[in-house]
């Protein structure tokens, strides 16, 4: 028979395949990494809102009491 034996005896595929896997296995981890980092900005983004949420709740909040105590009688 003529041609090469790696092609006969089906090793040219395996070694393919298996370059395509480890391939693709490589690309998945990478994209996992850029998922995790992306997770932990969404994260801390996630939390500066909600501190500037509260952070204006606390003015509101203030502002309010502060009119309801000018409008107390003052006691003297």
């Amino acid at each position: 028979m003529e041609g090469s034996r790696f092609v006969r005896d089906g090793q040219w595929h395996d070694q393919r395949f298996e370059a395509q896997e480890r391939i693709m296995a490589l690309q998945f981890g990478a994209v996992e990494k850029r998922l995790e980092r992306i997770e932990a900005l969404i994260e801390g983004l996630e939390r500066r809102l909600w501190m500037t949420v509260y952070g204006v709740v606390a003015v509101i909040l203030t502002q309010a009491v502060q009119g309801i105590l000018d409008y107390v009688p003052k006691g003297g």
